[in-house]
């Protein structure tokens, strides 16, 4: 199966041998790539939804993967047992959600040796939950397709690592890719410049008390998006 650039730069962050737990598995794409690399031998789609669910076993059946490949119904982690999956998969969701889904799953967290977290929001939230609950992302990388950019990190429990941020340009953007001057990041923080700018000169016309802590909101990241950029040069 073919995946997108978006499903397959996901999909190259599980380890090899790995026995994975797809969350918010949607049309099983990811499971069904990577048992047919031969990638992974098991794994188990996962939808809150029952119609993704549906889609995601028709795809299966399709490809006559039903003796490698599980479809649960399951609210995020609840319905996932320890000792099921050594890697779990968490995209195509917001911050919050995903947030909220490892928070519920909390009794896998040291079972589970690999997570692979691709937030579509809230980046920073995610990545300060993350540092707070003693988290270590090992690889980030940024992707850009069809015009909107992902973001998809390789996250571990290990022992004796730690990942200590200090400055918010650090949760806003990666440390990971500031530190390896990510091009399509740098690309994301100057379209990000221009787009803060304009908004902010469009605020500048009112004179609302709403529109003035607003910009001051704006001068802030434009102060973040500034500090991101000169640290990749």
């Amino acid at each position: 199966m073919k995946l997108s650039r978006r499903l397959d730069t996901i999909a190259s962050f599980v380890p090899e041998g790995s026995r994975i737990a797809d969350i918010g598995t949607d049309h099983g794409y990811i499971p069904i790539h990577l048992v047919q690399e031969g990638k992974v031998k098991h794994a188990i789609a996962m939808d809150v939804r029952k119609g993704p669910l549906e889609r995601a076993r028709a795809h299966i059946r399709e490809t006559g993967l039903e003796g490698s490949i599980e479809v649960r119904l399951s609210d995020g982690l609840l319905k996932l047992e320890k000792n099921e999956a050594d890697c779990v998969v968490i995209a195509g969701m917001g911050g919050e959600l995903m947030i909220h889904i490892l928070e519920e799953g909390h009794k896998l967290w040291e079972s589970i040796s690999s997570w692979v977290l691709s937030p579509h929001s809230e980046l920073h939230k995610v990545r300060k939950f993350l540092e707070e609950q003693e988290f270590f992302i090992e690889r980030e990388t940024m992707i850009k397709e069809e015009g909107k950019y992902y973001t998809v990190m390789g996250v571990t429990r290990k022992a004796g690592n730690t990942m200590t941020y200090g400055r918010e340009i650090l949760y806003r953007y990666g440390k990971r890719l500031l530190e390896s001057n990510d091009p399509v990041l740098l690309e994301y923080l100057t379209k990000e410049e221009e787009q803060l700018k304009r908004i902010l000169d469009e605020l500048s016309k009112s004179e609302t008390q709403g529109a003035g802590r607003r910009i001051e909101e704006l001068k802030q990241e434009l102060a973040w998006n500034k500090e991101a950029q000169d640290e990749m040069r």
